[in-house]
């Protein structure tokens, strides 16, 4: 089956921006979040400006076809070399980077030519680790790409001129996930089959063989326990002391490593603790949160209490892609869900499903209302309300938040 071809304008401009320019681009993420086919989308628009196809060179190293080449690296960069243009500029394209050995000298050799315009992808952050990090420091940017993000999933199951259903797609969002495949799928039973089948792949591939892990059951188990405590503080000590007590014995060193190897693998992305009134980050504790919701709901099954926590992990998943970085905030009394850096500055963000009591309304704005400082607050739920305004911190629906790629932070009322 081929898969439904997503717009990701977005991801796209990124690369645009970059085009020509003297570092190589790096693009990063979970298996099958689309790396390959933005770059094919990427090399489309290349041929649209007038580049011919023999000034692009593309090679994807998960293919059979090229296998000899990824245990020497010097046959690896003469067969790349051996395809480049003459004159002109040549836009290299490498997938899977991180699977050829000695990489980092193929990208180094690469990278050093005239005229060549270096574009690599990798599924593991080991490809920005250890000797190519050193030897391309200051010579690389990088394109942390997420799963689709829900305005791309609207604007795909949205015909043109059609007002979106927010609501029904948000649900269909939050069931199915986010990795673009899906989209091509027609019942829950194919999403959960191929979603099983990646995840299993990472888990096996990406994570036991690069870290050498014995027990794959220990694995899963410490992946579960990270899937299921999304919005909740977790350290190292709570696990292991968890599956021990409950006959899963573990070390904490153990624990560590499979963290550092789902790390790895793009499968969790943790929210390390800001200190609000001290300015500074906490070591004690953090949040993990799950790359995507659906392979997340595959592994633990749907549990219809848990909506809220769902809800959490789309919205950081969606301030990773608009904000420099992202933390938990903790306060003296209260602890504000997320602090996101911004391109003019930090801004608190507060999520909830529902806020229809009086009660919960002014529990969820309490954190908020505690913070003295003179930034962005915004308090995002699924209640279906017009924007308001509570002392100067904005509440607003979440959905039409997450379906405007350009809402901003800023807690001025827009016009509407």
């Amino acid at each position: 089956m081929q898969a439904k071809l997503i717009d990701r304008p977005q991801p796209l401009a990124w690369l645009g921006r970059w085009r020509e320019r003297d570092v190589i681009k790096v693009v990063t993420g979970v298996r099958r979040c689309g790396k390959s086919t933005l770059l094919r989308m990427f090399r489309q628009q290349l041929r649209a400006s007038g580049v011919e196809d023999s000034h692009i060179v593309s090679l994807n190293l998960e293919n059979p076809a090229v296998s000899d080449l990824l245990v020497d690296h010097l046959r690896l960069y003469e067969h790349i070399r051996s395809q480049l243009a003459p004159e002109g500029t040549t836009y290299v394209f490498i997938d899977e980077m991180q699977n050829a050995v000695g990489f980092e000298r193929v990208v180094d050799g690469l990278f050093i030519l005239p005229n060549v315009d270096l574009y690599v992808t990798g599924s593991s952050s080991a490809l920005l680790s250890g000797e190519l990090a050193s030897l391309l420091t200051g010579r690389y940017v990088e394109l942390s790409l997420l799963p689709v993000s829900f305005a791309e999933f609207v604007a795909a199951r949205t015909p043109a001129d059609v007002p979106p259903a927010l609501r029904d797609l948000y649900d269909d969002y939050a069931r199915s996930g986010s990795l673009p495949f899906t989209l091509s799928l027609d019942s829950d039973s194919e999403i959960r089959q191929y979603l099983e089948g990646v995840l299993n792949t990472i888990l096996l591939r990406d994570v036991a063989v690069a870290r050498k892990v014995a027990n794959v059951g220990q694995l899963r188990n410490v992946t579960e326990f990270l899937y299921s405590s999304i919005g909740s503080l977790v350290s190292v000590n709570r696990i292991a002391n968890a599956m021990t007590s409950a006959g899963r014995k573990i070390s904490r060193s153990t624990v560590e490593g499979f963290i550092d190897g789902l790390n790895d693998a793009h499968l969790i992305y943790p929210a390390r603790r800001w200190d609000i009134k001290g300015k500074r980050l906490l070591n004690s504790g953090a949040k993990y949160y799950a790359v995507d919701v659906g392979m997340r709901r595959t592994l633990l099954g749907a549990k219809p209490v848990d909506a809220g926590h769902v809800l959490e992990n789309i919205v950081y998943l969606e301030l990773r892609r608009r904000c420099e970085q992202v933390y938990v905030g903790s306060a003296e009394t209260a602890e504000i869900d997320f602090v996101a850096e911004t391109a003019t500055g930090p801004a608190y963000i507060q999520v909830a499903s529902q806020v229809g009591s009086p009660t919960t309304l002014e529990r969820e704005l309490a954190p908020l209302r505690a913070v003295r400082d003179f930034v962005p607050r915004l308090l995002l739920t699924l209640d279906r309300e017009p924007p308001q305004s509570y002392d100067g911190i904005l509440r607003m629906s979440v959905l039409e938040w997450l379906a405007d790629t350009e809402a901003g932070f800023n807690t001025t009322l827009r016009a509407r």
